[in-house]
């Protein structure tokens, strides 16, 4: 991971995600050392931070788009009944 990796705010959901993803697998290889391993965890708080900043972001959305109500999305991805 770089310096410049480390200061820079992800630009999408995905985009934190992945990062946090590698950052996991980096620290559970057990080759970072321990200053490594605590920028490692440092930048995944703040990663996870931004992911679930996005997430409640994104049901406030669907909050808005459904009047307030959250509605059960079906498991096999067909239409909702309203």
């Amino acid at each position: 991971m770089s310096n410049t990796e480390t200061n820079q705010a992800p630009k999408s959901f995905e985009e934190a995600l992945a990062e946090l993803e590698s950052i996991v697998q980096d620290m559970e290889s057990g080759k970072l050392s321990l200053e490594e391993s605590l920028a490692a965890y440092q930048r995944g708080a703040e990663l996870l931070k931004y992911c679930q900043g996005a997430l409640a972001a994104a049901e406030r959305k669907i909050q808005v788009l459904e009047a307030g109500e959250l509605r059960e999305f079906p498991a096999d991805g067909g239409a909702c009944e309203t």
